[in-house]
């Protein structure tokens, strides 16, 4: 059975890029980039301070993804918030493996669509990916649907908007993924997927310390 992270350009890829993320830990813990970001700072001041960091989700959240998107087999991917392409990786590679679908993600720093049109050809996954380029509120709203699969993680602000413009192309049974919910924020988006009148089941699972990820079925 194919296991396209196994594939050497994609697990080499991978490697580089985790490595890189890991490096940034400590000064991302340092706070010196959050301290330059003003209270009232738009999405674009916020990706373009960030521009340089690997915003990535864990080896063991993009494992989750890809076996998600493996065992739903969407037709249509969204990802809301690329950064540098870990996680557009994972479900493409899911996607590949499925022998169907596609991603479609999100990004407002012009430096991660570059750098991430580079890895995507060095993977030789960029076929299985639409890069939409701007504010995800935006370039969501002229979205064909429907939608199969959406991962959240971008700007926690952003999730319940993404997720409300997102919301009449979910086709049924659509999953719904939301990373970093234990961050400060997300109360409004979790009230909304966890309030069943609002057509979802959802559970939430502990990834680390008190950081967890909300899996969300669109069930009515």
């Amino acid at each position: 059975m194919a296991n396209t992270l196994l594939d050497p350009k994609v697990a080499t890829v991978l490697d580089r890029l985790y490595a890189k993320a890991e490096s940034q830990i400590p000064f991302l813990r340092s706070g010196a980039l959050q301290a330059k970001l003003a209270p009232s700072a738009s999405a674009q001041e916020a990706a373009d301070v960030f521009d340089e960091i690997y915003m990535a989700v864990t080896p063991a959240t993009g494992r989750l993804l890809y076996s998600l998107v493996r065992a739903a087999r969407p037709a249509v991917v969204v990802e809301f918030g690329m950064s540098f392409g870990i996680s557009a990786l994972h479900l493409a590679a899911a996607a590949r493996d499925n022998g169907f679908g596609r991603v479609v993600t999100t990004e407002l720093s012009e430096k991660k669509i570059e750098a991430s049109r580079a890895v995507f050809a060095e993977t030789g996954l960029d076929d299985l990916i639409a890069i939409l380029e701007g504010d995800a509120t935006q370039t969501l709203a002229d979205l064909a649907g429907p939608v199969d699969f959406v991962l959240l993680d971008g700007w926690k602000d952003l999730y319940l908007p993404v997720l409300q413009l997102l919301e009449p192309l979910l086709a049924p049974g659509a999953l719904v993924v939301a990373d970093n919910t234990g961050l400060p924020g997300l109360e409004p988006y979790l009230e909304h997927v966890r309030d069943s009148a609002n057509g979802y089941v959802s559970s939430n699972f502990v990834v680390r310390g008190e950081d967890g990820i909300e899996i969300s079925c669109r069930a009515g």
